[in-house]
């Protein structure tokens, strides 16, 4: 059996598609590494999303290389050994299977390195994805070796690549949005959040139905008579019912879209303690010194220790808020590592006088950014997330500030943040016409 799958590799178009799909899958991945650079989950479940284009790579490799067959007049030579037809055709799926995992799996590895430094946390739902993947792709190729022995034209393969593409992109929306629409879309969810993951349940929804789709392939490609061509009708069949009974619906599927895990705070031994989500713990060198540094311009509060902020809006989670804690915003860059770094401490610092949440539209975002960047010693020169034009207002209360006597203006200051902290009127606070 290895001789004749040696051959069959040899002979056949599955290493030439398996080098085009790789090349493929590393050239999309590398063009948007600020979509997956968080982590290794947002890494695997982009690289699903990108079977838009992979998928219909495989299914034009399958067709063409049936059509190859065909235009080579073998079928008659093959039929004349004295094997059944399901022995035959064995090496033929071996071979494109091999070419489509090894495709895919090439790709992911052409785009780890960019992360492997600071990507630390590895859950095992990642593996899942990744499985449904290798899955999803056997069954392309499969069904474009299928349709293109049933339909041995030059034009099969573009054609079946153009209907692939064009069902992977509009076929989920006729389904209601949530389990049903991911059970039945190898090409999985989207992220919202550096903490967003796959549910066990989608992903054996997800590799029920793409096995069920590789077992009708193999169906189509191994019948004798077109007739019987609608045998592969059960196995869809029973992996869509399958898949249906599998997927959770509703709150379980909301639900299930979050790692807690991946929430969970990474902190420093010692003090003043620093802490981010386990997502980002490769960043924790790099995020250290700066909060601590922007902890120790807070003499006067009671803010002493820094934890990321792992708010997210669907599901809605939120850390519970504590006098003694600021929090810190976190953004990875494409590169895997702190984006915009410069604009942590003022992110911080800004975010502490600005006062919590529940206070509304109390809170006084210019005040509060003319204080954080006169603890830092610098005219505010960009904007809240470390881009973009200063607010003129803040850099007007920062003058203000910054011509005053230090202890007096530290003593405004310190008034802002109380007032922040009690919701309270906070206009006057830099100005002196809050007291």
């Amino acid at each position: 059996m290895k001789r004749v799958l040696g051959i069959e590799l040899r002979r056949s178009a599955a290493p030439a598609a398996a080098l085009l799909i790789a090349a493929a899958g590393a050239i999309v991945l590398h063009a948007t590494p600020g979509r997956w650079s968080a982590g290794w989950m947002a890494l695997v479940t982009v690289q699903r999303e990108y079977l838009a284009v992979l998928s219909p790579l495989a299914t034009a490799a399958g067709a063409w290389q049936s059509y190859r067959e065909h235009r080579a007049d073998v079928a008659e030579l093959f039929a004349a050994a004295p094997l059944p037809r399901a022995r035959r055709v064995v090496p033929t799926l071996a071979a494109t299977a091999l070419a489509a995992v090894a495709a895919y799996l090439a790709a992911l590895l052409a785009a780890a390195p960019r992360i492997a430094s600071t990507a630390r946390y590895l859950p095992p739902a990642a593996f899942a994805v990744v499985a449904v993947g290798l899955v999803a792709m056997v069954a392309s190729i499969w069904l474009g070796l299928a349709v293109g022995r049933l339909v041995p034209a030059l034009a099969t393969a573009p054609a079946l690549a153009v209907v692939d593409y064009a069902l992977l992109l509009f076929a989920p929306h006729a389904l209601p949005d949530g389990g049903e629409t991911a059970a039945f879309s190898p090409m999985g969810a989207s992220l919202f959040s550096d903490y967003d993951t796959v549910g066990g349940g989608v992903s054996a929804a997800q590799a029920l139905w793409t096995a069920a789709l590789a077992a009708a392939a193999v169906v189509l490609f191994a019948v004798r008579r077109r007739r019987n061509a609608l045998a592969a009708l059960l196995p869809v069949a029973a992996g869509a019912v399958a898949a249906a009974l599998v997927v959770p619906t509703g709150a379980a599927y909301a639900r299930s879209t979050l790692d807690p895990a991946a929430q969970r705070l990474v902190c420093t031994p010692d003090a003043p303690r620093v802490c981010v989500s386990r997502a980002h713990e490769g960043l924790l060198p790099e995020v250290v010194p700066r909060a601590r540094h922007a902890l120790s311009l807070l003499a006067g509060t009671p803010v002493v220790q820094a934890h990321e902020d792992t708010t997210t809006f669907s599901p809605p989670t939120a850390p519970r808020p504590r006098a003694d804690t600021a929090l810190l915003r976190i953004t990875v860059g494409r590169d895997g590592r702190l984006a915009h770094p410069e604009s942590l401490e003022p992110s911080l610092l800004t975010d502490v006088f600005t006062g919590p949440g529940h206070c509304g539209d109390a809170r006084d975002f210019e005040a509060a950014t003319a204080a954080a960047y006169w603890l830092l010693d610098r005219e505010p020169a960009a904007g809240p997330d470390g881009t973009g034009a200063p607010d003129p207002g803040a850099v007007a209360l920062w003058k203000g500030l910054h011509a005053l006597p230090r202890a007096e203006a530290h003593v405004r200051v310190i008034a802002l943040y109380r007032a922040a902290h009690k919701c309270a009127p906070t206009s006057g606070q830099l100005t002196g016409g809050g007291r």
